[in-house]
């Protein structure tokens, strides 16, 4: 079951500075979601 890890697969898992840019980014996305409404969940309090 173990799926082949390409070259740049590998390159991109073994950076940090790509690691933390993808972390960034999915917290925008996730942050940006939840600022501008997402449906019927309750608020957050700030």
């Amino acid at each position: 079951m173990a799926k082949k890890i390409t070259r740049f697969q590998k390159f991109v898992m073994h950076n940090p500075f790509i690691q933390f840019f993808m972390f960034l980014f999915l917290n925008v996305k996730i942050l940006s979601v939840v600022a501008f409404g997402h449906g019927g969940t309750r608020e957050t309090k700030n």
